[in-house]
């Protein structure tokens, strides 16, 4: 690659008995129709091959590395090997297996941190079955961030996006019962939330000046105190803060106004108090394109927006959009931030 060019996405396996591998050989097998962006699969190539055979799909695999990839990806399926321990059966995930899940993602972050990548797309994991292995994390997210901070020295915050063709959507909070969210809320962590969001909508999205909507937490953010006073106490004080410091921010504003057409032609990310607020909206808008996008990383991360899907898993319904759209627009960042730089 020379220095104009930019790496494949470094694409995880993923849960092997689940819809990573159906999914991943479908955007390959479409690549043309599509414009699949070069991708290197990082995961077993003998469960590849495996999958593809149960459905009914030839697809030649090479196995290869960063540098390789974009070469081979138009005429083969690219692949670096991380083996699974364990025999691999569609619908039934085994921990014996854990250890090659959280390797492909360990490879795929070097390959990110390194500048042979340029960028992570990660294929579902299930939480639970890393847990029986002893996996310490309380997902994906908190595991990558744990890469990024042993790569650099630095402690990341990372922070949730989900972007699709009509709304980008941030929750504060993600993963906590709705009733602990007004005390999980913090001033620094919906400053910090929204300031990364801001830069990197600026570095990676292109935008220069990012317009950011900021959601109260109560309805009708509040309505003066009458239905809660987090909107003025909490919330308030740090959108001055941000508008001090130069920032175009607006809020905070009743949730449910704040998602119809009109309203999203006024801003460019909605910042969100907690999971649902955030994902209804998002998934209701873009149900089958949105990504997920981890913000705050030092390398650039999306994954689709759904699970293992185990039941489906070997039987040729999967559907492969979302990772389409998260191969594309890891691709476009990575092409953003490279602009950037130069």
């Amino acid at each position: 690659m020379n220095e104009t060019s930019i790496g494949p996405v470094a694409l995880t396996m993923g849960d092997p008995a689940g819809i990573g591998p159906d999914i991943s050989l479908s955007v390959w097998l479409k690549r043309a129709d599509r414009l699949t962006p070069p991708f290197l699969y990082v995961g077993d190539p003998a469960v590849l091959a495996a999958r593809a055979k149960l459905l009914g799909e030839t697809v030649p695999i090479c196995e290869t590395d960063c540098f390789g990839a974009v070469a081979a990806f138009q005429q083969t399926f690219p692949v670096l090997p991380v083996r699974s321990p364990a025999p691999v059966v569609p619908g039934r995930p085994d921990p014996a297996n854990a250890s090659a899940v959280t390797g492909a993602i360990d490879t795929a972050v070097r390959l990110a941190m390194a500048g042979e990548a340029s960028a992570v797309a990660t294929n579902p994991i299930a939480k639970a079955v890393l847990y029986e292995a002893g996996f310490l994390f309380p997902g994906h997210t908190e595991y990558l961030a744990d890469l990024a901070q042993r790569a650099t020295g630095l402690a990341a915050l990372p922070v949730m996006m989900l972007a699709g063709p009509k709304l980008r959507a941030v929750p504060v909070t993600i993963h906590i019962p709705l009733k602990d969210v007004p005390a999980a809320l913090t001033p620094e962590l919906i400053y910090r939330t929204c300031t990364i969001a801001a830069a990197d909508l600026r570095s990676r999205f292109g935008l220069p000046a990012p317009r950011l909507a900021v959601a109260g937490l109560n309805p009708h953010a509040g309505e003066g105190g009458a239905l809660g006073r987090e909107d003025d106490a909490l919330i308030r004080p740090v959108i001055d803060r941000m508008r001090a410091e130069g920032l175009d921010v607006v809020g905070p504003l009743p949730a449910d106004t704040m998602f119809h057409d009109r309203a999203r032609e006024t801003y460019d990310v909605a910042i969100c108090m907690y999971h649902d607020q955030a994902l209804i909206p998002a998934k209701a808008l873009g149900f089958d394109d949105s990504v997920n996008v981890t913000l705050g990383l030092p390398f650039i991360r999306t994954s689709p927006d759904h699970g293992t899907a185990f039941s489906l898993a070997g039987k040729g319904i999967a559907r492969e959009d979302s990772l389409l759209a998260s191969l594309r627009l890891a691709a476009e960042l990575a092409r953003n931030a490279k602009g950037m730089k130069h």
